[in-house]
């Protein structure tokens, strides 16, 4: 009996014909391996059960050729009979997975950039930042920062010989008219200098009747030798010492006097030390040795001015909450966001009603004044120059 070119098994017990000429087809499903897409095979599914693979006794034995490919057959492509790469053994990389994994990347652990700190590479709030950062805040500055002993005024008179009444005095920087309006009580014809627009609006409310010129220290719009007294009330920092002196001794006349001066935090008394230790924590600068270092070669690097430095003591009584406003109306705090400052000040509101149960801080001052006067018989320094409108 013939067998078909078609027929996979023998009929009766006939030995095993040769191969058809048309090659083997593959053997059924799961034959040989599992089913397609088994990638990961169960426990047990690449080991056949006992005899899986072994016929039945009496079984028919399968042809020659009909398990095994026939010689010539196109050799199976590679990982058709032997799992893939991962099959059994899994990449390296789901034993060590890759970096990021188990391991978050390292801005995960240290917090983004301004978070909790700026970045390192954030430089610092400039000087001029700092300087115009008080015009959002006018309103806050004038009704809540420290005014000037008496004393003070009475220092000035005593280093210049005359007292200020009747005397032609520009207050440079003047903000909101803080100082101007002291100089303006005691009798001095005055005119302010103000460069920001919030605290000139601020000054031309306060005082109406006190004329207020736009313009800086470094470049004065004033006459040359038109008053007798420059004043700098907590002002001159912002200057540059190299063009604002010589600038001073422009529109002052012979005799007259440059006066500098600030409102300094006294160090000694303990909760203002403490105080000042948290500021300069926080906002990682010391905002009371800015105006404490202040000495005559800092305050004037051409050396055309001979400073005499006097101190007055002073304080004020006043709620937490005018102190917390007076501090937070400085340039360290405007700078650096509102969101930054607000939680400095509600840490340091705690901080200060513990010490005082009962709401009231008494701020201790100590006003560094720094005096130069211009000799008597000295001609005036002069160059072309138009008074701003």
């Amino acid at each position: 009996m013939t067998t078909s070119p078609s027929a996979h098994h023998p009929t009766g017990a006939d030995p095993t014909p040769e191969p058809p000429a048309d090659p083997t087809p593959e053997p059924p499903a799961g034959t040989l391996e599992p089913p397609a897409g088994a990638l990961e095979p169960r426990v047990g599914a690449l080991e056949p059960r006992v005899g899986a693979l072994e016929p039945r006794v009496g079984a028919p034995e399968p042809r020659v050729g009909a398990l095994e490919p026939r010689v010539g057959a196109p050799e199976p492509p590679a990982g058709a009979l032997e799992p893939r790469v991962g099959t059994l053994e899994p990449p390296a990389h789901t034993l060590e997975p890759p970096a990021g994994t188990l391991e978050p990347p390292a801005h995960t652990l240290e917090p983004p950039a301004g978070t909790l700190e700026p970045p390192a590479d954030t430089p610092e709030p400039t000087r001029s930042a700092r300087a115009h950062s008080f015009n959002a805040a006018a309103a806050q500055y004038a009704a809540n920062r420290p005014s000037y002993p008496p004393a003070l005024f009475d220092a000035i008179e005593d280093l210049t010989g005359r007292p200020p009444a009747g005397a032609r005095v520009a207050d440079i920087g003047a903000g909101t008219g803080i100082a101007t309006a002291l100089l303006h009580a005691r009798g001095a014809d005055v005119v302010a200098v103000e460069p920001g627009d919030g605290m000139a609006a601020q000054f031309r409310r306060a005082l109406p009747g006190i004329p207020v010129i736009r313009g800086t220290g470094d470049d004065l719009p004033l006459t040359d030798a038109s008053v007798d007294l420059v004043t700098y009330a907590q002002a001159w920092h912002w200057t540059d010492p190299a063009r604002a002196a010589p600038e001073a001794l422009r529109v002052l006349r012979p005799g007259g006097a440059l006066a500098l001066w600030w409102n300094t935090d006294a160090l000694d008394v303990p909760w203002i030390a403490e105080a000042a230790a948290r500021i300069a924590r926080h906002f990682d600068i010391d905002v009371s040795a800015e105006k404490r270092n202040v000495d005559a070669r800092a305050a004037d690097p051409t050396g055309l001015l001979d400073f005499t430095r006097r101190t007055v003591r002073w304080s004020r009584r006043v709620p937490v909450d005018t102190h917390l406003a007076n501090i937070g109306s400085h340039s360290v705090f405007l700078v650096h966001g509102a969101d930054h400052t607000a939680s400095f000040l509600t840490e340091e509101r705690e901080h200060l009603l513990r010490a005082f149960p009962d709401g009231f801080v008494e701020e201790v001052y100590e006003v560094v004044l720094l005096l130069a006067r211009t000799p008597a018989g000295r001609a005036p320094t002069r160059r072309p120059h138009t008074p701003a409108a």
